[in-house]
């Protein structure tokens, strides 16, 4: 089926001429993308729902692409939420199998940039096939030291806080440690993100003003920047465009200027 969809999306700019971009001064260590608006994209042109999670999946990969070619250290794609099991099981069982077509495709690329891949959110929910391509994905590119892109899957900012929450009480039920040693570094350590530089820019595509359960404790000092832009139609040139103006924030802390 994903076959059907080659002529959709935005693989048609692969032969546009190449921008040169001047090096961006400032930059965030760590982005995370809300990947939005595929139906939407799909529904604009009379396609079918999963023609436009596959025009996504081509624009993830630029994007990824785009992130390696500015020096991000880290990107984490918000590719399926633990809320999006409630769709219609033929979307799911579609959106379960891009993974493989993705990795499939790509991860010669991955490789030879020297990209790492890190998966949050709870993999054992899916199906084994999918997972199959987490771990094989994983070992490719173990001893990778370059960007690292992490896909966050059957991830929600909730589960994740809870579950850190529920770890931290084991450790306290079985005397390893007490209830008031826990500080803010020690939860993070508990969280899918543990080990990855601290998230400072948060971009969501399709208009939509809201987190939708990604990233909370990460995003609390998070730069956040939104884009009418559907997902499939987002750009390497915007991608550009929102790292200049994370650039001309002025990032306080609290403290004053």
């Amino acid at each position: 089926m994903l076959g059907l969809f080659k002529g959709f999306g935005r693989g048609q700019r692969a032969s546009a001429p190449t921008v040169e971009h001047p090096p961006l001064q400032v930059k965030p260590r760590h982005i995370g993308i809300i990947m939005d608006g595929n139906g939407r994209w799909a529904r604009k042109r009379a396609l079918p729902r999963m023609a436009g999670h596959h025009a996504g999946m081509i624009s993830m990969r630029e994007t990824i692409r785009a992130c390696d070619d500015f020096g991000i250290e880290c990107v984490t794609l918000y590719a399926f939420s633990t809320e999006n099991w409630k769709r219609p099981v033929s979307e799911v069982e579609y959106l379960m199998r891009l993974p493989e077509q993705f990795f499939r495709s790509e991860i010669d690329e991955l490789v030879s940039r020297g990209v790492r891949v890190r998966f949050m959110g709870d993999t054992s929910r899916l199906p084994p096939y999918t997972q199959e391509t987490v771990r094989n994905s994983l070992e490719r590119t173990a001893q990778n030291t370059g960007m690292t892109v992490n896909f966050a899957l059957n991830y929600g900012g909730r589960s994740e806080l809870m579950h850190a929450m529920s770890q931290f009480a084991q450790e306290v039920a079985a005397g390893r440690t007490c209830a008031d040693e826990l500080t803010e570094e020690r939860f993070e350590s508990y969280l899918d993100t543990a080990g990855l530089p601290p998230l400072d820019f948060v971009i969501r595509t399709s208009g939509e003003i809201r987190l939708s359960n990604f990233l909370i404790w990460q995003s609390a000092y998070a730069e956040l920047w939104f884009t009418d832009t559907l997902w499939p139609d987002f750009s390497k040139e915007e991608l550009y465009q929102a790292i200049l103006e994370f650039g001309r924030r002025k990032r306080r802390f609290g403290d004053v200027e």
